[in-house]
C-alpha cells in the first residue's frame, strides 16, 4: 500500500501561482511513477501531469503545457506540481496518484493504483 497526502491548495486570483505537494508513505516511493489529476464540479476526473520514477521524463495535458511543472524528490518521498498563470478553468480538486511502471503512455484514471484525498484549488477571475 502507498498512502498519499496532498497539500498546498487554496484560493488564488487568475494569473497567480500555487505549488502543490504530495507526500507519500508506505512502499518505496522510487518504485512508483506519479501523476496529478483534477476534477471540476460536475466533471470527470482528468489527467494533468505525469512523471516517471526517475523524474527524467514528464508528460502534460495540453491544457496545462507551459504553465504547470511536475517534479519529484525521491529522497523526500514527494511529488510537486508548480502552477503558474492560473486560469479560472484550472479550478477543481487536485489529486496525486501513484502507479507501478508500465510500458505505455496510458494516463487514464484506471491506470493508477493509489490516490490521495485531494486538495482544493480555486482560481477567481
Amino acid at each position: 500500500q502507498v498512502q498519499l497526502v496532498e497539500s498546498g491548495g487554496g484560493l488564488v486570483q487568475a494569473g497567480g501561482s500555487l505549488r502543490l505537494s504530495c507526500a507519500a508513505s508506505g512502499r518505496p516511493f522510487s518504485n512508483y511513477a506519479m501523476g496529478w489529476f483534477r476534477q471540476a464540479p460536475g466533471k470527470e476526473r482528468e489527467f494533468v501531469a505525469h512523471i516517471t520514477r526517475s523524474g527524467i521524463t514528464t508528460y502534460y495535458a495540453d491544457s496545462v503545457k507551459g504553465r504547470f511543472t511536475i517534479s519529484r524528490d525521491n529522497a523526500k518521498n514527494s511529488v510537486y506540481l508548480q502552477m503558474i498563470s492560473l486560469k479560472p478553468e484550472d479550478t477543481g480538486i487536485y489529486y496525486c496518484a501513484a502507479r507501478r511502471p508500465v510500458s505505455n503512455t496510458d494516463f487514464s484514471v484506471k491506470s493508477y493504483d493509489y490516490w490521495g484525498q485531494g486538495t482544493q484549488v480555486t482560481v477567481s477571475s
